[in-house]
């Protein structure tokens, strides 16, 4: 039927079909104009997570801004006056930029002990560090020895400053309603952070000469990681394009089978783009690959194809091309439907990852196979038929060495597999015992690159990078007016005058903020702690050490103008949700960090050891939400593997209808795939989200492999019966063609290592090493099992 359908409609009409490809081809590179990119942080979280939610609301409620932070590392001494002029100066400069809202530096920290007033008067006329007739020295240390300050604006050892760089807000975005609006909207917002970002870099390299200045904040991190995936997109295309030229010349040494196959890649890529700038699609860091891995999927299938072709050209020299075509096409259809089906069924399994990039990767890579296989089935066979037979001859080839190699060692070396298989199932599961998710996010990125660079400073000089807030919910009391006699405040003003938001601070709320705070300071992995402690341990000094009343404090609170209130007390309480906020940073490049353990000890300790009720505080911030992704990973990593095993198993079942010969199949890759992640857990490297989608892809795109070689042993033991007999030829044949797939997948993957993020580098690396661990065991173990348990019968129908 099938061989009836395709002759009539493709085989015979060669120029209608070449003519529709062309159309599609120029529609979809149409929309290809529309193929977009996504870098933002959005991305690199699990879709619908409801810590993210509430996250948002906590950044409403307590007025968080998005901003740019520079580390500024002076060659000269801090306080000296050519780094204080030169810090000024770059302040200046960046302030000027239309972009931005507000510079804060060290020059615009108020100091408060550099005058005798009364505490309401320093505030009110504060001065600075480049205020006129200001004792600088005096000025640094006081900064310098801040609870407020200290490991936040300046580094301990004094050396290192940070220069907050508050962006404009855009309020546009949240008026548009429309889909579309929205993301027109946001691709320009991306265009303009692109924009600001290399002003900003412009004016860091005219400062490159007084000193170390790095650059970081999540809008840099996104245009950053934009340019890498940009940039992973051309090189991995680019790399493995040549290649695939080489190998196809070294496989055929004829121009014409490197034309036919490359067309048939192209062809499928600008296609696929097309399709995803119609469907609206965007590709993330985590598919940015998707080009380099559609060329050597497809490849493997016009491998296949091809080399089918001029093995049945050389058995049939009689025959014309287009009765070759039609055998080729006939005899490939069903073990390539399945291969495609196979590797489908793994890339689908990461539909469970709950991490919307790598479902988006799933569901792409799934269209992309489907528009390969039409591809390879319509355009290389309608190209062989334009060809005259002399042009697609190529001159008879040796056996390959390697693979009859293997066939000896399958034969007469089978104890040595097994133990060596069992071996490796041995390593695997100590391994896999071993696998862990934790990671860093600063990890994610090469050392030399400007994100992990001013990461890495701000963690160990700014007290930290990945920030925690933990929100304190006091119960509803009524004022409080009987701590303190009116003598202790009578300098603050009339009583009558103040605001009621004075009674909100009790003696009881400060006790549990400064408790959780001092708790939280004492922690490993913990950087810069702030609350409204901080604030507290300000105004004691500056009362000559003498603690205040909370009465004191309430009233001090209604005096502070509300520039500095804004700045440093709002941040803290909210005193309409009658709650405080205790922000705080984690050292995420400290090695150690089990971020997992650290939350579920924060939450345990302030529940059992603290005194709260659960209900009394929430855990909210970056952290918990990339704790959340870690988490994730491991769950669906086994689901993911579930499903790819049931699946393939299943498909197994229905192509070869028996259990024997599907359990066979299926065991090779099975295994390969499983020492991959023992390898991963035994070298003590975190999984993470492109290294856990390793095992599901392995396997999908491994068992290909075993599927041509079932196949074709079925069909050519048919004709002699003799397993042995049927082996080499099958080693021959089939694994000939297996054996230079597998080596153009290896070196394919091999292409990741240029890429800037860690996680595609280890995607590749460690694909490429699975991919040839299957390959040998689909060319030892499989046949060896074949060979043992003869799961054909004497008579194949």
């Amino acid at each position: 039927m099938f061989a009836h359908l395709y002759q009539n409609n493709v085989l015979k009409k060669p120029k209608a079909i070449f003519i529709l490809l062309i159309v599609a081809l120029l529609g979809f590179g149409y929309f290809s104009k529309n193929f977009r990119l996504d870098a933002s942080s959005d991305t690199l979280l699990i879709e619908g997570d409801p810590d993210l939610k509430y996250l948002r609301e906590v950044t409403e409620r307590y007025g968080a801004k998005e901003f740019l932070v520079l580390t500024y590392t002076p060659k000269e001494a801090m306080i000296s006056e050519s780094s204080m002029n030169n810090l000024l100066s770059l302040k200046y400069k960046i302030q000027s930029l239309d972009w931005v809202h507000s510079v804060i530096t060290l020059l615009d920290i108020p100091l408060l002990h550099s005058t005798d007033e009364t505490l309401t008067e320093r505030l009110k006329n504060f001065s600075t560090l480049k205020s006129e007739g200001i004792d600088k020295e005096r000025g640094f240390n006081e900064i310098l020895n801040s609870p407020v300050f200290r490991n936040f604006v300046i580094s301990e050892d004094g050396k290192t400053t940070g220069i907050i760089v508050n962006l404009k807000k855009d309020e546009k975005l949240k008026k548009l309603k429309n889909k579309k609006e929205i993301e027109n909207y946001k691709d320009a917002l991306k265009k303009k952070n692109h924009e600001n970002i290399l002003q900003i870099r412009e004016i860091i390299k005219t400062y490159s000469g007084v000193g170390k200045i790095h650059l970081g904040g999540i809008p840099m991190i996104a245009d950053d990681m934009m340019t890498f995936i940009k940039s992973d997109i051309i090189v991995f295309g680019i790399g493995v394009l040549l290649f695939i030229i080489a190998t196809l010349w070294f496989v055929f040494r004829k121009i014409v089978w490197i034309i036919v196959p490359i067309s048939s890649c192209f062809f499928s890529v600008l296609i696929m783009t097309g399709l995803l700038g119609l469907l609206g699609w965007k590709v993330t860091v985590i598919s940015s690959n998707f080009i380099a891995l559609m060329l050597i999927l497809t490849m493997a299938m016009n491998i296949h194809m091809s080399t089918r072709f001029l093995q049945l050209k050389k058995n049939n020299p009689d025959l014309k091309n287009s009765k070759i075509i039609l055998m080729t096409t006939s005899k490939m259809f069903w073990p390539i439907i399945y291969t495609v089906l196979t590797t489908i069924c793994a890339f689908l399994s990461l539909i469970f990852s709950e991490i919307k990039p790598i479902i988006d990767f799933g569901w792409m890579m799934s269209l992309g196979l489907i528009t390969s296989f039409i591809i390879t089935f319509t355009l290389l066979p309608t190209i062989l038929n334009f060809l005259s037979s002399e042009k697609t001859t190529i001159k008879e080839q040796s056996n390959s060495k390697i693979t009859k190699f293997f066939g000896k060692i399958s034969i007469k070396n089978k104890t040595t597999i097994f133990s060596v298989t069992g071996l490796v199932v041995v390593l695997s599961i100590m391994g896999i015992s071993r696998l862990e998710v934790e990671n860093s996010f600063i990890n994610y990125f090469n050392k030399k690159t400007e994100i992990y660079k001013g990461m890495k400073l701000i963690d160990d000089k700014l007290g930290g990078t990945t920030p925690l807030e933990i929100i304190l919910k006091f119960p509803s009391t009524q004022k409080n007016i009987t701590e303190t006699n009116d003598d202790e405040f009578e300098d603050w003003g009339d009583e009558e005058e103040q605001d009621d938001r004075k009674y909100w601070f009790t003696k009881d709320k400060i006790e549990k903020i400064e408790k959780v705070h001092n708790y939280l300071e004492e922690l490993p992995f913990i950087g810069k702690v702030l609350s409204f402690s901080s604030i507290i341990q300000v105004a004691t000094q500056l009362n000559n050490n003498e603690p205040l009343g909370s009465l004191e404090m309430g009233v001090l609170y209604t005096k502070i103008p509300d520039n500095i209130k804004k700045e440093i007390v709002d941040p803290y309480i909210s005193i309409e949700d009658n709650e405080a906020r205790i922000s705080l940073r984690i050292k995420d490049s400290e090695k150690n960090l089990r971020r997992n353990d650290l939350i579920n000890k924060i939450q345990y300790d302030l529940e059992n050891k603290l005194g709260f009720k659960n209900e009394e505080f929430k855990l909210a911030g970056v952290l918990i939400l990339f704790n959340n992704l870690l988490q994730s990973l491991f769950k669906s990593q086994i689901l993911t593997l579930g499903f790819v095993m049931i699946g393939i198993f299943l498909m197994f079942l229905i192509l070869f209808k028996n259990i024997k010969l599907s359990l066979i199949g299926v065991v090779p890759n099975f295994i390969a795939a499983f020492f991959i992640l023992g390898i991963i857990g035994l070298l003590g490297i975190p999984l993470d989200m492109m290294t856990i989608t390793i095992a599901a892809i392995t396997i999908g795109i491994a068992v290909d492999n075993s599927i041509h070689y079932i196949y074709r042993f079925k069909e050519e033991f048919g004709k002699t019966y003799d397993y042995e007999n049927t082996l080499k030829l099958c080693h021959s044949t089939v694994g000939i063609a297996i054996l230079n797939t597998s080596i153009t997948i290896v070196f394919g993957f091999s292409i990741l290592v240029f890429s800037n993020f860690i996680p595609t580098i280890y995607f590749g690396v460690f694909t490429g090493i699975a991919m040839l661990l299957a390959m040998i065991s689909v060319l030892t173990l499989l046949p060896a099992l074949i060979l043992i348990t003869k799961p054909f019968n004497t008579k194949i129908n």
